[in-house]
């Protein structure tokens, strides 16, 4: 998983640059690569997150079932993308939500217990942790103002500004989904928009 240890790395340097290798390699010493078929599961509802997922390659969707047993989809994390329901692994509490793959997926994990080791042994990487959390945080602030201040069309525009590579790897429905809306007001807004 040689490749995968320097697609880690070089998104730690992206954020961190001022890290010595020394660091880089105690960091991702600390990792397992594991690969996942299409359909598993890396996190399911009602249990414990114990290892947060770098996706070196692959597509992941995070989801919830709501009261009706509607499964909601919450969002789509792909190559450079932690996959974790970030508060619940935390504090190392049962998730509401699953992370299921959507395509073979390769993540390297990092385990709690060696995620606590990091900050203790390696101090400089409490600020990359710090900015991925923070960048956590700011994706799903800016899902749930998306629905208090966006209109339908105004979720697809962005979706399609944001994350047009998803468009022939997600399925239609878990697109309707991710947007709050049917199919059909999908199929309205995209005729919509190809007449304007």
């Amino acid at each position: 998983m040689e490749a995968g240890a320097a697609i880690l790395l070089e998104s730690v340097r992206k954020i961190c640059p001022t890290l010595t290798d020394e660091e880089l390699l105690a960091f991702v010493s600390k990792f397992t690569f594991e690969e996942f078929h299409r359909k598993d599961f890396f996190l399911q509802s009602g249990k414990v997150q114990k290892a947060l997922g770098f996706i070196v390659n692959g597509l992941v969707r995070s989801s919830y079932v709501d009261n009706d047993g509607n499964e909601i989809t919450v969002g789509f994390y792909y190559e450079g993308d932690y996959a974790t329901h970030y508060p619940a692994f935390i504090t190392q509490q049962p998730s509401k939500y699953s992370i299921q793959c959507l395509e073979p997926t390769v993540m390297a994990c990092l385990s709690y217990e060696n995620l606590q080791w990091i900050y203790e042994n390696l101090p400089g990487f409490e600020r990359y942790g710090r900015l991925v959390a923070g960048e956590i945080l700011n994706r799903q602030q800016a899902r749930i103002e998306s629905f208090i201040f966006q209109t339908a069309e105004e979720r697809y525009l962005d979706f399609v500004r944001h994350h047009s590579a998803l468009f022939n790897r997600i399925s239609v429905s878990h697109l309707c989904s991710f947007l709050g809306i049917e199919r059909q007001s999908l199929t309205r807004i995209r005729q919509k928009l190809a007449h304007k």
